[in-house]
């Protein structure tokens, strides 16, 4: 059996990392934490699975994922966030795919939570992600707050059975929350690679995601919750772009 890190990045996760932690049992040769400074649980629920706890300034998705790979002491790496925890056919598939973990990256599905309700439209599952790899054949990258693991040389990758659960969203209130949050991230990212964002794209971006979501994506089929996440995103890329145009002028 192959060795394996487990990797967590936090900030004040009290409600939602033991659920993870407890998630890895028996899959973690170990389990490394790197926390952007909690000031409730967090660390306390963390030392009682036997993680690794480091403390270290939050500077971006992106940043603070490259740093916790470097914390790491074996080469595959499976990375998640403190909402997610493994599903029990992910778990075995993980468990299968240490026996010779012979593919440099493993993805995986995502199902996401929204107020209680699994989502399995609106372009929000499979949702697959590329969470098991081999941290020498890459990196994190992509724009934050949407990291990726990116390789840096051509490499196998190999699709698990089974699903990682998304705890996402407990309240509305957390969703609003969220897109608030990563328009912020994501308009300023945009401007340091000095994308632009005309009036036409601003009105017509958010359109084109709701029929996408909502139509071709078979968002109807979540029912009511269908329309509201559909309608929400639409509303997210309405404000990044106008966010992005209040940083830009702000910057001239």
């Amino acid at each position: 059996m192959q060795k394996l890190s487990v990797v967590i990045i936090t900030l004040n996760e009290e409600r939602n990392i033991e659920r993870c932690l407890a998630s890895v049992e028996g899959v973690a040769d170990e389990i490394v934490v790197v926390d952007s400074f909690s000031t409730d649980k967090t660390e306390e629920i963390c030392l009682r699975y036997g993680a690794r706890f480091i403390r270290h300034p939050f500077g971006g998705y992106i940043e603070q994922k490259n740093h916790a790979l470097k914390q790491c002491s074996f080469d595959y790496v499976l990375s998640l966030d403190a909402d997610e925890a493994l599903s029990a056919e992910l778990k075995a598939s993980v468990l299968k795919a240490k026996e010779t973990l012979a593919a440099d990256g493993y993805t995986m599905n995502r199902l996401t939570s929204y107020l209680g309700k699994w989502i399995r439209h609106c372009g929000w599952y499979p949702d697959v992600k590329l969470r098991l790899f081999n941290r020498q054949k890459g990196q994190w990258g992509g724009i934050n707050p949407h990291d990726k693991f990116l390789f840096t040389e051509k490499a196998t990758t190999v699709h698990l059975q089974g699903d990682l659960l998304h705890y996402s969203f407990h309240t509305s209130g957390d969703y609003h929350k969220q897109l608030e949050h990563f328009t912020d991230i994501a308009a300023q990212a945009y401007f340091e690679k000095g994308k632009k964002a005309s009036w036409l794209k601003m009105v017509l971006s958010p359109l084109v995601r709701f029929i996408r979501d909502y139509i071709f994506l078979l968002g109807f089929l979540d029912g009511s919750t269908g329309l509201e996440i559909c309608y929400l995103s639409a509303g997210a890329t309405f404000k990044k772009y106008k966010k992005l145009r209040a940083v830009r002028k702000q910057n001239q």
